[in-house]
């Protein structure tokens, strides 16, 4: 294994910080050999098979092409629970974790009805149903792609979620299942606008959805009005929405839902210092 170490820091030194490529290393390592990160540490000197070593030359090449890793390993971490991404779903951010705990810390014990909205990997849904065991959680997504991931990750990770494919900006939308409502509604919805694709990572522009990233320029809270609009109907009284948000519209989120009738907005920052978060009470 030290070898492929050194044949990984040689092949991407020019791409890559080096404390990156140590973390590919330990990645690639552990799902080659089923070995944890200490026995791969301890144990440097085992001798990966000729099969083992074409994988690291296959994987390598991906990484050459900016291809990130969750997707080529196929593996990612959330909420410490195992999820399985692939290019039909955003890879899970830091900042998604911290809502997700929010939630929790804000709903301990909860029993009543949980509904994400733009589930993707169903990242949210999954950590909330796996660490709310009383609770009854629904996502929606638009993509049917999406939603078969998500339901492989609540599989794996032996929760319960009622997974719906849903449009949130089709006129159907306010239209659906209108006596159900929820004690809670969180989103992470697309809220990168198109003219912040100049400073992203290769990476993510690449190989990541759009239709999970972007929305319009000229109209940057789209899918949080939408769904704000959703939540005023279908939230019991007192009923909370959790958003994670574009730190650049932090303001204007929390006068949307204001104007739209929401009492008790806070806007949280993130571990970075950046406007993420927004909770209301309908």
């Amino acid at each position: 294994m030290r070898t492929s170490l050194k044949y990984i820091n040689k092949q991407l030194v020019d791409l890559y910080p080096e404390t990156e490529i140590r973390s590919f290393w330990l990645l690639i390592m552990e799902q080659l050999t089923g070995c944890s990160r200490m026995e791969i540490l301890t144990n440097k000197n085992n001798i990966l098979s000729a099969e083992q070593n074409q994988k690291v030359k296959t994987i390598i090449e991906r990484l050459k092409k900016a291809e990130p890793i969750q997707y080529i390993l196929g593996e990612t971490e959330f909420f410490s629970l195992p999820f399985y991404v692939d290019e039909n779903v955003l890879i899970p951010r830091p900042e998604t974790e911290e809502l997700v705990d929010w939630v929790l810390n804000d709903n301990q014990n909860c029993k009543g009805k949980i509904l994400d909205i733009g589930t993707g990997s169903g990242c949210i849904a999954i950590s909330l149903a796996k660490n709310l065991p009383n609770a009854h959680v629904t996502a929606f997504d638009i993509s049917e792609e999406a939603i078969a991931v998500a339901k492989r990750n609540a599989s794996r990770n032996e929760v319960e979620v009622n997974f719906q494919p849903v449009d949130v900006l089709s006129p159907d939308f306010f239209k659906k299942e209108d006596s159900e409502t929820f004690d809670i509604i969180i989103s992470n919805p697309p809220y990168v606008c198109e003219r912040e694709k100049a400073g992203m990572q290769t990476n993510v522009l690449k190989y990541e959805p759009h239709l999970a990233l972007f929305v319009d320029d000229n109209d940057p809270l789209l899918f949080y009005r939408q769904i704000a609009l959703f939540a005023h109907q279908h939230l019991i009284s007192n009923g909370k929405l959790f958003f994670e948000i574009n730190q650049a519209y932090g303001k204007k989120t929390v006068k949307l839902l204001v104007d739209l009738g929401f009492s008790d907005v806070c806007l949280r920052k993130d571990i970075s210092g950046k406007n993420r978060m927004i909770k209301a009470i309908r």
